[in-house]
């Protein structure tokens, strides 16, 4: 990725705990509605974040309250990119079952990865230099959706 611009940042720590959820999910939507989002691309976008901190909570943390799941959100000049770390060992995407399999479609989980992929532009899964796992969204800004304040 280009070196660009940070117009605006925000850090969030939060302890994984699911009520925290709401509090994520309220940043979230700011976040993107100052970018200029249209209202349903932040509510696809908050979909999207909510399920990348449940997983993180949930199989990352192991549902540890003790252990904070990390959230930055950065608005850069084209994109908006938004960062979910836990202390997990990592995600093999290719061991994520297809929640699209037939044997997959009446199981309770598992659409967490792919409701994220399907509604955020670029999807990242990297190992952070203190370990942990890290899930990196970026959102691009449409032409009408420049807000310039």
């Amino acid at each position: 990725m280009v070196n660009q611009e940070i117009i605006s940042e925000i850090h969030l720590t939060v302890f994984s705990d699911i009520k925290y959820l709401d509090v994520v999910q309220c940043v979230s939507d700011s976040f993107f509605n100052l970018a200029g989002f249209e209202e349903d691309d932040v509510y696809w976008v908050g979909l999207s974040i909510r399920e990348a901190v449940t997983n993180a909570i949930l199989h990352g943390n192991k549902n540890n309250s003790r252990i904070p799941v990390i959230l930055s959100f950065k608005h850069r000049t084209d994109r908006l990119v938004v960062t979910v770390t836990d202390q997990g060992e990592g995600v093999d995407e290719s061991r994520l079952p297809d929640p699209r399999d037939p044997e997959n479609l009446f199981k309770p989980g598992g659409r967490g990865i792919f409701l994220v992929k399907s509604f955020m532009d670029n999807v990242f899964f990297s190992t952070p230099d203190g370990g942990g796992n890290e899930l990196v969204m970026e959102k691009f800004i449409k032409e009408g959706e420049k807000n310039e304040d």
